[in-house]
């Protein structure tokens, strides 16, 4: 199972574990990205997350599946949220499950690193003293 979500709402930890918990899984991990209020020395206001939508749905979903073929899950949720969103708050939540816990470790691992390469979800740093459009893709 897979859940793929892109929201201007808050995102929840909870109906991420909730989307992934069964009994067939021993270990979920979870990744939880939350936004700073500090970056390279200079205060952040905020984040604004802007994504072409389709394109990253179909690219989270890739990922997912990629996942849940190269580890074995059980279950995979990917959350990221869009629009502004001030310290504190959470931009990306992924839970992964299955049967062992070093599965559920490696595979919320490479789904984070892979979204942060690949899906067309673009965040601009909003400081006191200016703003700057930051890539995820290296």
């Amino acid at each position: 199972m897979k859940t793929i979500l892109l929201t201007n709402s808050p995102l929840s930890v909870e109906t991420c574990l909730a989307e992934v918990s069964s009994v067939a899984s021993g270990g979920v991990a979870i990744f939880v990205g939350s936004v700073r209020d500090e970056t390279r020395g200079r205060r952040v206001l905020r984040l604004e997350f802007e994504a072409y939508e389709p394109m990253a749905r179909l690219e989270m979903a890739k990922i997912a599946d990629e996942a849940v073929e190269r580890f074995g899950l059980n279950a995979i949720c990917m959350h990221h949220a869009l629009g502004v969103l001030e310290p504190g708050e959470l931009p990306v939540i992924i839970a992964a499950a299955a049967a062992h816990r070093d599965a559920a470790f490696k595979a919320c691992r490479y789904a984070i690193d892979r979204l942060k390469e690949t899906v067309p979800i673009w965040k601009k740093e909003v400081y006191e003293d200016g703003e700057v459009w930051v890539s995820a893709h290296p």
